[in-house]
């Protein structure tokens, strides 16, 4: 306890790292109070009896991740997912168009471009979900007081400027605050719903609905599985680099040994948010306009959580956005010729094309396993947890997708504040220092 304490110590003795936490404390205040300013002409009564209704549906898990934001009707209702998707579609883009493709690689400036587009792709995503989820909110009579034109214009236009500012406040924390501002966000909305699941438990343990021994069963669970996210995370196979002997001058530098971390997981968390993201818009559309469309509403009970149809394609999604990721953040080709650069080798390989041949065989060989194996934590929970009868809402936070976010999202952030403070000669969160190796968000 007391080492704790004393880390909290020196994180407010370091005047950069005690603005960083101070402004992302403000934020993470501004998104959690956004998320409780309704869209007027809201009947909160009904609204919230239509979401009692849906609780353990795919409106419920949209609503864990925006952080309970969409079951109220909030100018925050679509959470920071519009901006995901538009991230992820631009991502894929880049690979296909050769004009995208040259802007990625054109440093800060191509990335400002890019990020830029990402942006108005973001408005255009978000107010096609916005009036999806007008048009479904209109199908309940009783939820909306006047509905109308002028209602219709008013959401789209407040749900829209609401992901725009959650937009804003990732980017801002990202730059002046600690951690990744948008895994920060969709973290902060799935921890908010803890209160929430544990009031389910309590009352469904009162009047006799739940066992405790499989409450018991199910935080053993919990435990086992946050142990195996942590090894997945932070598990890496380091490659051996021989630099070769310099003549500067006058002075000899001697050959130096070192290593190149490669990740089991380098893509982190990402692939898990995208995967999820790419799920929820096709279905929240269909299940938004399934009133008017009978077909879209049974297109969106196939894509519910838990159906074995979306269970099947979210696995095979977490599979393919960790290997896309890991080509762009880990280019053997680009690595290669950094190390030929730079006059480091591989003890055994030829520096050029076979280094680059090398990389490429070992990265195929270690994110295969660790794709797979991140496709079975995300899971394995949710079944477990769904067979054992939890309630909805515990079921969404033990369940594999909020597990991962949760714990991976976490790792990351206390990896930036350990490097603030070892970097200022204070101890870490380790007693030693150093030991928590960070991801790539």
């Amino acid at each position: 306890m007391a080492a704790g304490s004393n880390i909290v110590i020196n994180m407010f003795k370091i005047p950069e790292l005690r603005r960083r936490v101070l402004f992302t404390t403000l934020m993470i205040l501004i998104v959690r109070v956004g998320a409780y300013i309704p869209v007027p002409g809201i009947n909160p009564i009904a609204l919230e009896r239509l979401f009692a209704q849906a609780s353990g549906g795919l409106l419920g898990f949209i609503d864990l991740f925006a952080g309970g934001a969409l079951s109220r009707f909030t100018v925050f209702a679509l959470g920071i997912m519009p901006y995901i998707s538009a991230s992820i579609i631009m991502q894929l883009l880049t690979v296909v168009i050769p004009a995208l493709e040259r802007l990625s690689k054109e440093g800060e400036t191509g990335r400002k471009k890019i990020q830029q587009i990402s942006r108005f792709a973001t408005v255009v995503i978000a107010a096609i979900q916005a009036y999806a989820l007008t048009v479904f909110m209109k199908s309940r009579p009783e939820v909306i007081v006047n509905p109308g034109i002028g209602f219709t214009i008013n959401a789209v236009v407040a749900i829209t400027a609401g992901t725009l500012f959650l937009m804003w406040i990732g980017e801002q924390i990202t730059e002046r605050g600690i951690g990744n501002g948008i895994s920060l966000i969709i973290f902060i909305g799935i921890v908010a719903r803890i209160p929430v699941a544990f009031k389910q438990v309590y009352d469904q343990l009162k009047i006799g609905e739940l066992n405790p021994i499989v409450l018991i069963a199910s935080f053993g669970i919990f435990i086992a599985i946050i142990a195996f996210v942590i090894m997945e995370q932070q598990g890496q196979r380091r490659i051996p680099i021989q630099h070769a002997k310099k003549i500067i001058g006058r002075k000899v530098y001697t050959a130096q040994a070192t290593h190149l971390p490669l990740k089991i997981n380098p893509s982190g968390v990402i692939p898990i948010i995208f995967a999820s993201s790419l799920l929820l818009f096709p279905a929240q559309i269909a299940k938004t306009l399934g009133a008017r469309v009978p077909a879209l509403d049974r297109l969106a009970a196939l894509f519910s959580p838990g159906n074995a149809l979306y269970l099947a394609l979210y696995a095979l999604l977490i599979i393919f956005f960790t290997y896309f990721y890991t080509q762009i953040q880990l280019n053997p080709i680009d690595i290669a010729d950094n190390l030929k650069k730079v006059g480091g080798y591989i003890p055994g390989i030829r520096p050029g094309v076979n280094t680059s041949t090398y990389l490429q065989r070992v990265l195929n060989r270690i994110v295969l396993p660790g794709s797979i194996f991140l496709a079975l934590i995300a899971l394995i929970p949710t079944i477990i947890q769904r067979w054992l009868g939890l309630p909805p809402e515990m079921a969404y936070l033990m369940g594999g997708t909020s597990l991962l976010i949760m714990v991976g999202v976490d790792l990351d952030t206390m990896k930036q504040i350990e490097s603030h403070l070892l970097m200022r000669h204070y101890d870490g969160f380790m007693k030693k220092g150093g030991k928590i190796r960070g991801r790539n968000l």
